[in-house]
């Protein structure tokens, strides 16, 4: 499964059952899921079998908030997706801005930023050939 980024998944993957049920499925059955930019917002209120945050204890990246700051949509965005993975537990990791970084954490692989997409694309295609 791999979700990309953009402002939008901020206010619909966030909030989708449809999405939540598909991850927290993908999760249980360890297949490899991939988020880039601002798509880690579909982690918001994804938990794993234990009950606790999908990202909880595992290496993640996102959009961070100086990138947000950086486009000037701080003030926009319902939440800081930086912010919510570290809330949620997510061992939260981060490059310099706008330039390609990746975090792979078992079959969860997650992408900074539009930069990331690529590489993130590679590790999942990686993940999916194992």
């Amino acid at each position: 499964m791999f979700f990309p980024g953009g402002h939008g998944p901020m206010w619909d993957l966030a909030e989708s059952a449809e999405a939540r049920r598909l991850v927290e499925a993908f999760a249980a059955n360890d297949r490899p899921i991939a988020a880039v930019c601002h798509a880690p917002a579909v982690f918001r209120r994804t938990v794993a079998a234990n009950g606790e945050p999908l990202v909880s204890g595992r290496r993640v990246t996102g959009f961070t908030n100086s990138e947000e700051d950086g486009v000037g949509l701080s003030q926009v965005v319902p939440f800081l997706l930086e912010d919510m993975l570290k809330a949620n537990g997510g061992l939260y990791e981060k490059g310099p801005d706008q330039a390609p970084y990746i975090v792979r954490d078992g079959n969860l692989v997650t992408g900074q930023n539009p930069a990331s997409s690529g590489p993130a694309a590679r590790e999942l295609l990686q993940l999916l050939k194992a």
